[in-house]
């Protein structure tokens, strides 16, 4: 009746209702599945104000609120957990940044960059070019290929074999 109501006529006393009702039995669901206290809460709070905004969407016949409303808040779980692993370093570069690297590590990155373009130098144009785009640039193989006019095939070809040539000429870099 509160769900209706909000789909109604978007009631924020049946809102209010509504979240005094569910906010502590979803966060306590939450927790259950493992989530810290403060990333229950959260996940608790866009729970019920998934449901506010999809109130219109409650399908009695379906089952009852409760089970919509917690269906909502375990798929917005998933959601989170496949965020977290594709992006697990987000939140740790947002706490603490990285120390600086000790001098002696950036002299002999420096000394390698210096062996890197070197033996770049060494490769034939067409490689040392699909080197530069795939790696310092990050571009992927279909825009190298569109980039170059080559087929994708030869994009991969060239790289395989700069690849297997940079090892040779820099076997005992670290």
């Amino acid at each position: 009746m509160l769900l209706a109501a909000i789909a109604a006529h978007g009631d924020r006393d049946a809102f209010t209702a509504l979240f005094t009702q569910f906010a502590p039995r979803v966060k306590g669901y939450l927790l259950r599945l493992g989530l810290p206290d403060a990333r229950a809460e959260e996940l608790a709070q866009d729970t019920l104000l998934a449901a506010w905004r999809q109130a219109d969407k409650y399908n009695p016949a379906f089952g009852s609120a409760a089970a919509w409303i917690f269906t909502i808040a375990r798929n917005l779980r998933v959601d989170a957990a496949r965020r977290d692993r594709l992006f697990p370093r987000l939140e740790l570069m947002a706490e603490e940044p990285d120390p600086p690297p000790p001098a002696d590590a950036l002299i002999q990155s420096s000394d390698h960059a210096v062996r890197v373009r070197a033996a770049l130098d060494r490769l034939p144009a067409e490689q040392a070019d699909v080197i530069r785009l795939s790696f310092f640039d990050e571009r992927p193989h279909a825009e190298i290929e569109r980039a170059l006019g080559i087929p994708l095939g030869t994009v991969k070809s060239r790289l395989r074999l700069a690849i297997t040539r940079l090892r040779g000429l820099l076997g005992d870099l670290k």
